[in-house]
């Protein structure tokens, strides 16, 4: 049995899909806070169980019989270290052969605010005795994507990266390496630092979504605290408004760049471009 924590988010949906492509959907549990908002996976034969990070004791169910299981990092920044551990924990208890865990490029050395809870997490994970399979993934794409549409409105992307590039790959590209481990053999204890084959600069970002809107707009680089003010200002909470701001800082001195092809590997393919990805964007 496999397991995927947060089965209904983003990245979980994903996860599902395409596992329910590689294998049976009763081999399949997903693990939601609201069960739901997960009845299509319950029509399709995929086992649905309540599970909340915040709630230990839900989880020992949750993780009832599961060989593997994908730790989606929560996406309540601050207290995802409890959180994550609660699930390891689970893990652990129902006796889980691997826990793959999503994290960030280059956890170990990454300077982003984002990191360090990511960084806690490893270390309890090693610690835990599991057997594990960290996916160290860069930033999504959609990251970007979903700013364009105001982007072309205003004529202007703002952000702080001033030249630093993003090796991104769409959340499709990394469920898709998420489905490879989980389905596949020799990657238990293995750390993946996982990118885009193709990575790009803010500027590039909007000039593209210029090129295929027909469109004027510009990136206009902003400092740290300026950009995170610019965030707010949008109706972004403030830690989360930090966060980005802080990303693309780090970004400029190469946080979220990586010459490593192990995305490409996993999935057995070239990653999203970035070119799809804005037309993609382009037609919601």
């Amino acid at each position: 049995m496999i397991v995927i924590t947060g089965a209904t988010g983003q990245l979980g949906r994903l996860v599902v899909e395409q596992l329910l492509e590689k294998v049976p959907a009763t081999e399949i549990i997903a693990a939601v806070r609201d069960p739901k908002k997960a009845q299509d996976f319950a029509a399709s034969g995929v086992q649905v169980r309540q599970a909340d990070y915040s709630r230990p004791d839900s989880l020992t169910g949750a993780f009832a019989g599961a060989e593997k299981v994908l730790l989606i990092s929560s996406s309540e920044v601050g207290n995802r270290v409890p959180q994550h551990k609660a699930v390891t924990d689970a893990a652990r208890a129902a006796g889980v052969k691997m826990l793959a865990y999503t994290s960030i490029l280059n956890s170990d050395t990454s300077p982003l605010l984002l990191a360090k809870e990511h960084q806690a997490t490893e270390a309890y994970i090693r610690s835990s005795g599991v057997p594990f399979t960290f996916l160290r993934n860069g930033w999504y794409t959609e990251n970007h994507t979903a700013f364009l549409p105001a982007a072309i409105k205003h004529g202007v992307l703002l952000g702080a990266a001033k030249d630093g590039r993003f090796a991104t790959a769409s959340r499709t590209d990394y469920a898709a390496a998420a489905v490879a481990v989980l389905t596949g053999e020799g990657h238990k204890n293995k750390v993946y630092e996982l990118g885009g084959d193709n990575p790009y600069t803010l500027a590039e970002l909007p000039a593209e979504a210029a090129r295929q809107a027909n469109q004027t707009v510009i990136y206009k680089n902003l400092s740290q605290q300026e950009y995170a003010g610019a965030l707010i200002g949008f109706g972004l909470p403030e830690g989360l408004a930090n966060a980005i701001a802080d990303a693309d800082a780090g970004a400029r001195e190469g946080a979220l760049d990586t010459s490593s092809h192990e995305l490409r590997a996993l999935i057995g393919r070239a990653t999203t471009t970035v070119q799809e990805s804005i037309a993609a964007a382009l037609l919601q």
